[in-house]
């Protein structure tokens, strides 16, 4: 991922640095389960954790010859080790160490990623609390259709936040497996034990049966349920682009002093945080998508996989870890108008009352049809010359032959519309455990 996307402690985990010295945490650990066990020299342990260490420049300077990054490694730990290197790496193949110290930095990202959403879901909780009877217009394909409230919508991605805290947790915990198995995971060289050992110096679970490899059903979990978070904060900076429209104007991203919304034009306060939050979820989608590719591989193992999760494992957490800190951040200092809330629900002249005059109708006993058709026809008459439902249904005498003016009155009061979502938002947020 680019510096400009990249959070420091979670880009940390992906540097070069950081992977051999994760290998080297390995090949001593897997020494000291050996020596344990009884195959190594207490010594041999004793100077390979004095001396052991690596240089990155060199390590790469060594590929250049071997075209083997596990085996330039070694030989670079090698020679400041000495003799005992000898013991480092006995029995293990390039594979133990490769996959294992991903699942490693994957249980490292990952636990980050889950302190974000956590971090999240709080501010979610917050913020709807605090606009819990802040009415808004609902709208269903961008037309209004009744009225909500924006405490309600943000209650709704505080839900959706839960459930990808669960998934992401499960996720992790699937992620957080290592092999010590040897070349096709036979342990023709080592022993379940020894793995067993190994992993749990680690903080890993040993995987109960691999091949050469840790099977990639665990990455492509890991990797679709980022792609899953991704897509919700996908889902809600485009809701809240569509609120900023200048038609809309109910919510807006903080503009700070001395910011700059167009080189053009000086009058522009753009959602540009929420576009970008948007496309880089097309990122982290597109990352998943090569993940599930890479399940498939040939016989006990190929190397088609590698080249991809070199990428698409740092860049997706990377670029999510962005993402959840980013939208929290905006979340936490996003405007909120609730006057030019209540001024969009009177735009469209009562007509969100359709429903409840419809089932006023049917409630003195007219079948569904008879009474849609005469509440459609005032609808269809109030838009086309822009005037109160109300105002026409009074004035309707088919209508008025089975609801009384002070009825429909009643049922067009904004006060017992309010009333009624109060209530009905009291029962929701209780619900979901909020107040």
């Amino acid at each position: 991922m680019i510096p400009r996307y990249s959070p420091k402690d979670i880009a940390d985990i992906w540097t070069d640095e950081a992977k051999f010295q994760r290998w080297l945490q390995l090949e001593i650990a897997a020494v000291e389960a050996r020596m344990e066990a009884g195959y190594v020299p207490e010594e041999a342990l004793s100077t390979i954790k004095e001396r052991a260490t690596f240089k990155v420049d060199e390590i790469l300077e060594i590929e250049k010859e071997t075209k083997h990054d596990v085996i330039a490694f070694l030989t670079n730990v090698a020679g400041y080790v000495g003799p005992q290197s000898r013991y480092i790496h006995e029995g293990l193949t390039s594979s133990d160490v490769v996959d294992t110290c991903l699942a490693m930095q994957m249980r490292d990202a990952g636990a980050i990623l889950i302190k974000d959403i956590e971090q999240l879901i709080s501010i979610l909780a917050k913020r709807a609390v605090e606009f819990k009877y802040t009415i808004e217009m609902g709208r269903t394909h961008g037309i209004h259709a009744e009225p909500t409230t924006f405490g309600l919508k943000l209650l709704l991605w505080h839900e959706e936040m839960k459930r990808n805290l669960e998934r992401m947790q499960h996720a992790v915990k699937n992620v957080s497996v290592g092999k010590i198995s040897g070349a096709v995971g036979t342990y023709q060289h080592l022993s379940p034990d020894i793995e067993a050992a190994v992993c749990h110096k680690l903080g890993l679970e040993p995987s109960s049966i691999s091949t050469q490899i840790l099977q990639r059903d665990r990455h492509a979990e890991f990797a679709t349920t980022m792609a899953i978070v991704a897509a919700s904060i996908e889902k809600f900076s485009v809701e809240l682009r569509h609120l900023q429209r200048t038609e809309v104007r109910e919510a807006e991203e903080f503009f700070s002093k001395g910011q700059k919304g167009s080189s053009a034009m000086p009058h522009k306060r753009n959602p540009i945080t929420f576009e970008r939050l948007t496309g880089m979820a097309r990122v982290v989608r597109s990352n998943a998508i090569a993940a599930l590719e890479n399940v498939a591989l040939w016989h006990e193992r190929d190397i088609s996989h590698s080249s991809v999760e070199r990428i698409i494992m740092p860049d997706s957490t990377t670029a999510l870890c962005y993402m959840l800190r980013t939208f929290s951040e905006s979340l936490e200092t996003l405007l909120v108008y609730p006057e030019r809330m209540k001024e969009n629900f009177n735009t469209s002249y009562g007509l969100t009352t359709s429903q409840t005059l419809l089932l006023a109708l049917t409630g003195k006993g007219l079948t569904r049809e008879e009474a849609y058709r005469l509440v459609q026809r005032n609808a269809m008459e109030s838009w086309s010359t822009k005037t109160q439902l109300r105002d026409l249904v009074l004035k309707d005498e088919d209508l008025l032959r089975h609801l009384g003016a002070e009825e429909i009155k009643e049922l067009f009061s904004f006060e017992n519309i309010q009333n009624k979502l109060k209530n009905n938002v009291d029962i929701i947020f209780t619900r979901n455990g909020l107040s």
